[in-house]
């Protein structure tokens, strides 16, 4: 309250400052006349003026025969009340306003002020409404204060968008900081990417892929220019050949490092990065109240500290972080059997965030806002609690059913005798990143989506016309710089297509590759798919027939490659590939 337009908080009843007013049904701050009062000047401080505005919203027309200046009436006692509570109760009335005005007690001082006030239907709503506004600022300003963040250092895209897939890069450092960390091992390392998890979530929000990464992988990790603690830049030099992990905490690479080693491994650029330390996994869970997992047999880790029978269990805390530590017990005792039973973890506990028993409870949410907040590490774009917020809604619109785990293919390093690392198993990896980069679901999604990608499909089914009957004008519409000369001499001198020409620019750029055909057409289209790999979602047929020597129109989009590599993607995830669906609960061991 402002004791400049009110007078002194301590002669005033809280309670006493709203009224209901029947007329618009809403509370209103009225001005009791047995409290000291000054009146609000328009050329005063700021708070007095706002006092007064906030006294006046929404309240009803004066009595213009009292005049313009008229503030009171009086009753027929001739004690004085306010107006808005005579025009309230009427004049007949009016002796019971004065009585309950005379009548009134003096209030207590303390803590029966306080709890008086609290009595008062006005003035609680009053206080709830001030007091939800005012903290709901300090709140935001609370959790904008637990973000840490660091440069993305331009590896990232500069952020997501809501038209287009979103790639956030999710890294688990092994770094051992904070309390209770001290006897999990290198105590002293500056920490490694010892878990790193692409998520992919789809354009259209219906279905999302999470590929992990092995630590071991043997890869290149490029130059890294990054931001240093004066912001000065640095460029640290790459590596190549040696471990996935160390593009994080080694040589002062920091997350933007790994960003890059991502982006040269997979061909995928992340819009953002996320960086967790073993806290996380303490904090995160016990947020939930904890995470439901399932064991197929006894699993007993002397180096996890992991103690825990076969069945179902509900984790979290240290006994969380265990499990996702655990390698030794499962599997080989290997680092991708311990991929396996992480990927199961996060399933469940995405299930977790996702329930009603989550969503539903305040306790919970704050908690996990709490948590979030202190315990990961984002890149400098995303450094405000609205924009994490903003993204979270983006992350959280698909259906759980519809987000599939995946690992990347690799196998045993042919160079080394006693196999300690990994290499890229190419042919089945590149299958994979081609499908996430083109968006491609790794499940099933909606029905009507994938009945519209048969009928796609079934445009690549049918007749072929010989390449010396097909014509076609070739646009550059965003491909490389000479790609449609390029196209026409391939296609001429190599392919026999010598009804084609070059059209030049396209007059305006395209997203990828097209081709409009007429109906009439479609044979020659079908045979220049064949040619050029285009996939069937790169065919556009029209709704008429062409007339005479209509050519097709070839717009070569920022998909294209080059002449004669094709732009196909594959249409189903490779065999043999390591997944985990995220819907599904499966017990490890």
């Amino acid at each position: 309250m402002d004791a400049q337009s009110r007078g002194r908080a301590d002669e005033i009843d809280p309670a006493d400052q709203w009224v209901l007013n029947p007329q618009t049904g809403n509370y209103e701050l009225r001005l009791d006349q047995s409290a000291p009062q000054s009146i609000p000047s328009t050329r005063g401080s700021g708070r007095s003026t706002r006092a007064g505005a906030a006294g006046s919203r929404g309240a009803a027309p004066r009595n213009t025969a009292a005049g313009n200046g008229a503030r009171r009436g009086t009753t027929a006692q001739g004690t004085e009340v306010p107006e808005q509570r005579r025009r309230r109760t009427g004049d007949a009335s009016a002796g019971r306003a004065a009585q309950a005005q005379t009548g009134r007690r003096k209030r207590k001082q303390g803590k029966s002020r306080k709890k008086k006030a609290l009595l008062w239907t006005g003035g609680t709503l009053a206080l709830v409404m001030v007091g939800t506004a005012t903290a709901g600022y300090l709140y935001y300003e609370h959790l904008n204060s637990n973000i840490t963040s660091v440069p993305d250092d331009g590896a990232g895209t500069g952020g997501f968008s809501k038209d287009r897939a979103i790639n956030i890069l999710v890294i688990g450092t092994d770094k051992r900081t904070g309390d209770g960390n001290e006897g999990y091992g290198d105590r002293n390392s500056a920490g490694h990417a010892d878990t790193t998890v692409l998520l992919h979530v789809s354009k259209d929000r219906t279905n999302a892929t999470a590929l992990s990464i092995p630590r071991d992988l043997i890869t290149d990790i490029p130059d890294c220019p990054t931001t240093q603690d004066d912001g000065s830049t640095k460029t640290i030099p790459g590596s190549p050949n040696t471990r996935f992990n160390v593009s994080l905490g080694q040589s002062g690479r920091t997350p933007s490092c790994t960003m890059r080693t991502v982006t040269e491994l997979t061909g995928i650029k992340p819009d953002h990065f996320m960086v967790a330390d073993f806290n996380a996994v303490k904090t995160l869970t016990s947020a939930v109240g904890g995470v439901p997992i399932c064991l197929a047999k006894d699993i007993k880790d002397p180096d996890s500290k992991l103690d825990l029978p076969a069945g179902e269990h509900e984790i979290e805390g240290e006994e969380a972080l265990a499990f996702v530590r655990t390698r030794h017990a499962v599997g080989f005792g290997g680092d991708l059997d311990r991929i396996k039973l992480q990927q199961q973890f996060l399933s469940a506990l995405m299930r977790k965030l996702k329930s009603n028993d989550t969503l539903t409870s305040p306790t919970k949410l704050v908690k996990l806002a709490e948590a979030g907040t202190k315990a990961l590490t984002v890149d400098s774009q995303i450094n405000d609690i609205m924009k994490l917020r903003d993204l979270g809604l983006e992350l959280g619109k698909f259906d759980m059913k519809n987000l599939t785990f995946a690992t990347v293919p690799v196998r045993d390093n042919p160079a080394e005798t006693v196999k300690a690392t990994v290499v890229l198993d190419e042919s089945k990896a590149e299958s994979l990143f081609a499908m996430v980069r083109e968006d491609v679901s790794l499940t099933e999604v909606e029905q009507k989506k994938q009945q519209a990608k048969d009928k796609q499909n079934a445009l690549l089914e049918g007749t072929r016309a010989k390449a010396s009957d097909v014509r076609v004008d070739v646009f550059n519409g965003g491909g490389p710089t000479g790609a449609a000369q390029k196209t026409l001499d391939w296609l001429q001198n190599t392919e026999g297509v010598l009804k084609s020409a070059n059209k030049g620019n396209a007059p305006a750029d395209v997203t990828r590759t097209t081709l409009e055909y007429a109906p009439n057409q479609a044979d020659q289209a079908r045979a220049l798919a064949d040619l050029m790999g285009l996939p069937a979602a790169a065919l556009k047929p029209g709704t008429q027939d062409a007339e005479g020597l209509t050519a097709m129109t070839l717009t070569l989009g920022p998909d294209f490659k080059g002449a004669g590599v094709p732009i196909t993607g594959p249409a189903k995830v490779p065999d043999d590939i390591q997944k985990v669906e995220a819907d599904k609960k499966v017990c490890a061991g």
